[in-house]
């Protein structure tokens, strides 16, 4: 019997709808077009394509991965991110839409600021990074994990992309590996874990099963990670330089308070693409430490300030 792309593809949509995955069809599309080697375009306007019965059984495999909720990007081990191939694994968390905001946030900021050295904290595959980096020749990024498996991913993506020369990996916790750059960054950026403890066991099983813990839990009330940010990267950053990070929701106010409380001024929360409170910035200056906030957290109440 000839197997065709169109009736494949229609198989494998089947399965995953029957899984329960609500991108059955765009899941079963990306995992054909790795299968035949091809683009998802190529997939739809050759629908009668015919396919061996050994890349017919390749696709089916994954799509049986796939149908136990493991995520697409370990499958295929990549996920595009501002128009960069990275490497993924189960030792990293897959790159989102939402840091790409963070990611176009630290170039607004960095604009003026030419031959920057900026630190990714908690760089993971180097998506940050890497990104940072590309899009600026000028820029050099220190970019730290503790997870040793992380940093193998990083390092691959690194040198995949061309950038050994300007993205250096540092192993460590935070911003330990640091200790001889007192007062030289540009910046200091980090997606770090958030999500409360608690939350965790109702998150997608996508997410609580497959990516790793260590870059999900940010402590009982998620910002454990973030406090320690706030309070270490003062002793980094140059005067007017920036501490941007990716936050979850309701921690704008809490977080906005204790950066003033360490000297950060021109702070502010910025929202993703969802309306959420998504991003936070502010501006190292001690001289500054009783500024009053700026945007979207200055309109949070005293109650709300004392709550981190």
């Amino acid at each position: 019997m000839t197997i065709t792309a169109a009736s494949l593809l229609a198989e494998g949509i089947r399965r995953l709808t029957l899984a329960g995955l609500e991108c059955a069809r765009q899941d079963a599309l990306h995992l054909m077009a790795s299968t035949l080697e091809t683009d998802r375009l190529a997939v739809y306007v050759e629908p009668r394509r015919r396919v061996d019965e050994r890349a017919a059984a390749r696709f089916m495999a994954l799509v049986d991965r796939r149908a136990g909720h493991e995520p697409v990007q370990h499958i295929l081990g990549f996920e595009e991110f501002r128009g960069l191939k990275i490497a993924v694994t189960p030792d990293v968390l897959i790159p989102r839409p939402e840091t790409e905001g963070l990611v176009e946030r630290a170039l607004e900021l960095l604009a003026e600021c030419p031959r920057a050295l900026v630190a990714d904290i908690g760089t993971g595959s180097g998506a940050i990074a890497c990104a940072l980096a590309a899009s600026r020749p000028d820029l050099e990024v220190l970019a730290v994990d503790q997870s040793l498996g992380a940093l193998a991913v990083a390092s691959e993506n690194v040198r995949a992309l061309g950038l050994a020369s300007r993205v250096r990996l540092l192993a460590g916790d935070l911003l330990d590996p640091l200790a001889s750059l007192d007062g030289s960054l540009d910046m200091v950026i980090a997606n770090p874990p958030y999500c409360p403890s608690g939350v965790i066991p109702t998150l997608p099983v996508e997410v609580e099963r497959f990516e790793p813990r260590l870059a999900l839990d940010g402590g009982p009330d998620g910002m454990r990670v973030l406090r320690r940010i706030i309070a270490e990267a003062p002793r980094f950053l140059r005067p007017g330089a920036w501490l941007l990070m990716e936050i979850g929701e309701e921690q704008a106010g809490p977080l906005a308070s204790l950066m003033a409380a360490e000297g950060f001024s021109r702070i502010g929360a910025r929202r993703d693409l969802r309306d959420v409170e998504r991003y936070i910035e502010g501006s190292w200056s001690e001289a500054t430490a009783s500024a009053p906030l700026t945007g979207t957290a200055a309109q949070r109440t005293d109650a709300e300030r004392t709550d981190g």
